[in-house]
């Protein structure tokens, strides 16, 4: 091996088109894995979020002592709704469908919606303290509807 002169240091050419052809193999690779994994977590978080919808309605059903949804609360493709606070029907009024609360007061139409899953209104004086959630937050990044068993239907992802 030839030392080096004085004054003489760095790479050669060879050594620097080496590392460079090494590195554009690595992102040959690399990069359409990371892409395939960007699109997979989405799908995995939109099936989260509808799976956590199901089974909100059906812990909403089983509280209320419901097998299917009375007619005012079923939905279409036209009422899917992404707020939990208007699902299962945005224009349903409890003072129709669910006449007493728990404690056999009598609901009044102007109560907070009975069949909801966020906020939902267990007593018919509508107080903060007695209102249920059964999904974490007020806003879903999809929309949803459901039908009279309890079916819930994606009807957007939130991540088109």
């Amino acid at each position: 091996m030839k030392l080096p002169k004085r004054g003489e240091k760095g790479f050669t050419l060879i050594e620097l088109l080496i590392v460079v052809a090494i590195l554009g193999v690595l992102a040959a690779v690399v990069i359409p894995n990371v892409g395939r994994f960007i699109g997979r977590g989405e799908e995995e978080a939109a099936e989260t979020e509808f799976s956590n919808i199901q089974t909100a309605v059906v812990a909403m059903m089983v509280d209320n002592q419901l097998s299917t949804l009375p007619t005012g609360f079923v939905g279409t493709p036209a009422t899917a709704t992404g707020n939990m606070s208007l699902f299962p029907h945005p224009t349903a009024a409890c003072g129709t469908v669910k006449l007493t609360d728990p404690n056999g007061d009598d609901y009044t139409a102007s109560d907070k919606d009975g069949y909801i899953l966020f906020g939902h209104d267990v007593t018919a004086d509508n107080s903060t303290a007695a209102l249920v959630n059964y999904v974490a937050s007020e806003m879903c990044k999809g929309t949803y509807y459901v039908d009279a068993t309890g079916t819930v239907t994606q009807e957007t992802t939130g991540y088109e």
